[in-house]
């Protein structure tokens, strides 16, 4: 431990929930966007999120005790959201990270049920939010844009000078990571593989960035279905921690079987020590991990690339090491092997 712990800490830290679960509360509710909008008594605001005005005005005065809000006492006390927490939490906020906060909402849930978890060894019962399993989905994929769309451009630069005239994104998502590519290498071209339901967040972003005459849209998930040919480049973004060793090396040998010869498989994820408790936020996130999926976890350079070595590629390398979900590793197909 960095510190010696005493008992106040200790339930400083477990009661941590408390503040996380009234902040996600009211940004699954959009309780901050319609307040940025105009200042209102907890009675108004109940009425437009359809909610029970004894419980609306509890949530709204301890998200003013922790400084989420600000609360005007008059005869019918009025709330507003201060410009800071306007700017993260409210839809349209310059830094807003509205979905993150909802899709760790979503993880919260399955970590409560961590004891289980760990006597069962399977992973926490999927309950939906109050936005529905497709709201759940629309914030998944939005929290991975809010997180990875300031990382992106940044860490591609930082891969050095790539040589590849086709990336295959695979769980390309909105399409973030394809963008940075593009962008960066403006003689080349994509193909965005994920499922059907997300494909049209990907065709709104490429339309918005003018790239959508340079991406192909490719329907399909990418552990059952056969992986669409032709790239020389196959970027696997923070994939490998949802699967199982059996599962990646599976996925593996569809991405050599998929690229070029002298292609590239680029694999984004975090990346542990042999100690498996550094970087610290991948031993927390292999505990995601277990909640969240049958075999899913974190990995060594090893364990990858010995994975990657049996599904036939060579040359595997650390391309950039992180601290979090930002280690790179890389390797090459430089010959025909192991089919999918």
């Amino acid at each position: 431990m960095r510190k010696k712990l005493d008992r106040d800490m200790v339930l400083d830290m477990v009661r941590g929930f408390q503040p996380a679960c009234i902040v996600i509360a009211a940004a699954e509710l959009d309780a901050f966007t319609i307040l940025s909008a105009r200042p209102m008594a907890a009675a108004t605001l109940a009425r437009r999120i359809k909610g029970d005005v004894r419980a609306v005005t509890i949530l709204l005065d301890a998200l003013a005790a922790i400084g989420f809000l600000h609360k005007a006492v008059r005869a019918e006390p009025v709330y507003s959201v201060p410009k800071a927490v306007a700017e993260i939490l409210a839809e349209g906020g310059s830094r807003c990270m509205l979905g993150m906060v909802r899709h760790l909402g979503n993880c919260l849930r399955g970590w409560s049920q961590l004891g289980a978890a760990v006597l069962s060894g399977k992973p926490a019962r999927r309950r939906p939010s109050v936005l529905g399993a497709d709201g759940d989905l629309a914030s998944f994929i939005r929290a991975m844009h809010e997180i990875s769309g300031p990382l992106a451009m940044p860490l591609v630069a930082d891969l050095g000078k790539l040589k590849f005239t086709h990336v295959l994104d695979l769980g390309g998502a909105s399409g973030t990571w394809t963008q940075a590519f593009l962008q960066l290498y403006p003689e080349a071209c994509a193909t965005i593989m994920d499922r059907p339901e997300v494909i049209p967040m990907a065709k709104r972003l490429m339309k918005k960035a003018r790239l959508a005459d340079r991406v192909r849209l490719f329907p399909g998930d990418f552990m059952k279905n056969t992986l669409p040919k032709g790239a020389d480049l196959a970027w696997v973004s923070a994939i490998v921690h949802q699967n199982s060793r059996a599962q990646n090396r599976r996925l593996f040998a569809k991405v050599f079987s998929a690229l070029e010869p002298g292609g590239l498989i680029l694999i984004r994820d975090v990346v542990v020590d042999a100690s498996r408790t550094r970087p610290e936020a991948g031993a927390l996130f292999a505990v995601n991990m277990l909640v969240n999926t049958p075999g899913g976890g974190t990995f060594t350079f090893n364990e990858l690339r010995d994975d990657l070595s049996i599904a036939g590629f060579s040359k595997i390398r650390f391309l950039r090491r992180g601290q979090a979900m930002d280690s790179v590793v890389c390797a090459t197909k430089s010959a025909e092997g192991p089919g999918a």
